[in-house]
């Protein structure tokens, strides 16, 4: 095992175990505003987009994915914004033609989408865009049972020169099934750490199969 899989190991044990002690400790469920903002999960098309690299899953399409929408329901912060240039794979649409730039200290945050039990991961394309290195930290925004919105990492992404698509990133909020029928509604914050990122094509394993 590399040194890099080991502390993305360790680092998301321990946020699993952070996650369990909260729901250990906390009181009653309440809905906070993730849970306000999707509160039916409703579920969306499924498909295989990164099977050329040998992921079989299916996904569903995080709402403005691809920035299309010009971001729609994200959160750009600092040198974030939307720019021409699709992933090169075109794995949503032919026509796509926009992705994220993530800047030195930018930050990007999804709109809400619906993770759940069985199949809790996150993918996405990632391009180098400036510096010798570009990487960036992703997390997880979720609510625990009081309503309070918390944060736990994720994992770490890196780019090159190409467009790539990520590692799946395990969601360990899904270990918190707020509403009925077993799934979350949580975000996810990408944060710039080196250099500069392009980004595209976010999408999740969903919380139940059609």
């Amino acid at each position: 095992m590399t040194l890099s899989r080991m502390r993305t190991t360790t680092t998301v044990a321990a946020a699993a175990a952070a996650i369990a002690v909260l729901m250990l400790i906390a009181p009653a469920a309440q809905a906070g505003p993730l849970v306000a903002s999707d509160p039916d999960c409703a579920e969306q098309a499924l498909t295989q987009p990164f099977a050329p690299w040998l992921d079989p899953a299916s996904y569903q399409f995080a709402p403005d994915g691809g920035l299309e929408s010009g971001g729609d329901g994200w959160t750009l912060d600092g040198a974030a914004t939307v720019v021409s240039g699709n992933e090169s794979h075109y794995v949503h649409d032919s026509g796509d033609s926009a992705s994220l730039s993530l800047g030195s200290g930018g930050s990007a945050t999804s709109p809400t989408v619906c993770v759940g039990l069985e199949h809790p991961t996150i993918r996405f394309f990632t391009k180098r865009a400036s510096g010798l290195l570009a990487s960036a930290g992703v997390e997880v925004l979720f609510e625990d049972a009081s309503g309070h919105v918390l944060s736990a990492p994720i994992g770490t992404v890196s780019g090159v020169g190409s467009w790539q698509p990520t590692a799946p990133m395990a969601v360990v909020a899904n270990l918190l099934p707020l509403l009925p029928g077993d799934h979350t509604p949580v975000q996810f914050r990408i944060t710039s750490l080196t250099g500069g990122l392009q980004i595209d094509d976010l999408y999740v394993d969903p919380y139940r199969r059609g």
